[in-house]
């Protein structure tokens, strides 16, 4: 296997080079015999010196240690991707200089992913496989040692690629792929060529269980989004269709209005591709649903007022993490007879993004706030902030969060913490003059 000399080996190197020569030259011009002992026992310790420096076990292992962290580093941005032809064939070109082999390649269950080395011209990637070797490796999960080229078993002969050693790669009890590395020569195939393949196959095994834990991640964060929008309620869908069709007899024109932003705001809320947005277009669609409430209830019942750092408006934020929380606050907040008044409010307090959603409605008691974020929660306004604290968490990392203050008869206060931010100027959008 390749690797680089220590400064210290280097040094080693050179002074018993260097004392050898002199202890030669000595010998040549007939130098007193005790000083060509001399010479030759300082070249002696030093090549012993060399020996031991390179042969400890310690740091053998601290060497095998650092190439393998380092493949490991170099190889996960491209197993993150899958088995998958353009990241594998990275890949392969990162594991031939580790190992003593020719040519290292990478398939899945049918054809080739990845080639790179000796005959690559024979190994065309996006071809079927077609090694006899492969084949049972796939088939029997087992790792193959092919010693010559019958037991390679290629249907077409590649002379100089006399040797293989093919180890699958499994995921969830099933094989996914192969990794493979062949040799020229049956006896470069040695015990720690073998080491070295097993250790590699099960990095990259480590890595793909790795893409697919990541994979899980965003799929479940999906579902979440996807039950915050399966979970609209009808009875908002109703009513705000009564309110648009009584509004066509008293006042046309926003009836009008009403009705091509309700058209926007469904074909925008049930878009299922759209997962992350800005925080600019999620306060747009918050507001759209605003305006329907406040049709409804009346333009001197609900109110909203948006203060948001204005860099902040430009930030990736999952869709639908406000419009839930301000849901729930028209829905679950007003007072009978009593206007209700929510505020918006986004600010970089102490290096930390904070989104706050308020209202001065009737506020909960301690132990519905506990309900409401028990993962166990099946009403409406725990589904809302389990999700949104979910996904939330799942976008911006385990330091996002999601907080609920509340009063019975203050009101609620939900602050949702993404995280650090720089600090940025303020603007103000204020619904409060009913236009």
């Amino acid at each position: 296997m390749n690797r680089s000399l220590s400064i210290i080996e280097v040094i080693v190197i050179i002074a018993s080079a260097v004392l050898l020569m002199i202890t030669i030259a000595a010998v040549l011009v007939n130098f007193h015999p005790g000083i060509v002992a001399l010479f030759a026992l300082a070249a002696i310790i030093l090549l012993l010196i060399f020996v031991f420096i390179s042969v400890n076990p310690d740091r053998l292992r601290a060497r095998q240690s650092e190439r393998t962290l380092k493949l490991a580093a170099q190889t996960l941005p491209y197993m993150q991707k899958g088995l998958k032809e353009e990241s594998a064939q990275e890949v392969c070109k990162l594991l031939l200089p580790a190992t003593e082999a020719s040519a290292v390649s990478i398939t899945n269950r049918e054809r080739i992913l990845g080639y790179f080395g000796r005959e690559m011209n024979s190994h065309r990637i996006g071809s079927p496989i077609r090694t006899a070797a492969t084949r049972r490796a796939i088939e029997e999960g087992k790792i193959q040692i092919a010693r010559s080229y019958a037991e390679i078993g290629p249907p077409q002969a590649f002379e100089s690629l006399q040797a293989a050693i093919c180890v699958p790669l499994s995921q969830q009890g099933e094989v996914v792929g192969v990794l493979k590395f062949y040799f020229r020569n049956p006896r470069q195939i040695n015990a720690n060529q073998l080491a070295m393949a097993e250790g590699l196959g099960g990095l990259l095994e480590m890595q793909l269980r790795l893409a697919e834990l990541e994979y899980q991640k965003e799929l479940a964060a999906k579902m979440n989004l996807k039950a915050l929008q399966a979970q609209i309620n009808p009875h908002f869908l109703y009513n705000t269709i009564n309110t648009i069709a009584s509004l066509i007899r008293t006042n046309p024109q926003h009836a009008r209005i009403l009705l091509r932003e309700f058209a926007t705001f469904y074909r925008q809320t049930l878009e299922g591709s759209m997962d992350e947005t800005t925080l600019d277009w999620e306060i747009t669609q918050t507001l759209r649903y605003f305006g329907f409430e406040k049709a409804r209830f009346g333009a001197d019942q609900i109110f909203v007022k948006v203060e948001v750092d204005e860099d902040m408006l430009s930030i990736s934020v999952p869709a639908f993490i406000i419009q839930p929380l301000v849901e729930n606050a028209v829905a679950h907040g007003r007072r009978e007879g009593e206007p209700l008044h929510v505020c918006i409010r986004g600010r970089v307090i102490d290096g930390q993004t904070i989104i706050i959603v308020e209202d001065d409605g009737v506020g909960m008691s301690e132990s519905t706030q506990e309900r409401a974020l028990e993962r166990i929660g099946h009403d409406r306004v725990g589904i809302a902030l389990k999700n949104v604290a979910e996904r939330l968490e799942g976008f911006f990392g385990i330091n996002a969060r999601l907080e609920v203050q509340s009063e019975v008869n203050v009101g609620t206060r939900i602050i949702l913490n993404l995280g650090l931010r720089e600090s940025c100027k303020v603007v103000l959008y204020d619904q409060s003059d009913n236009s």
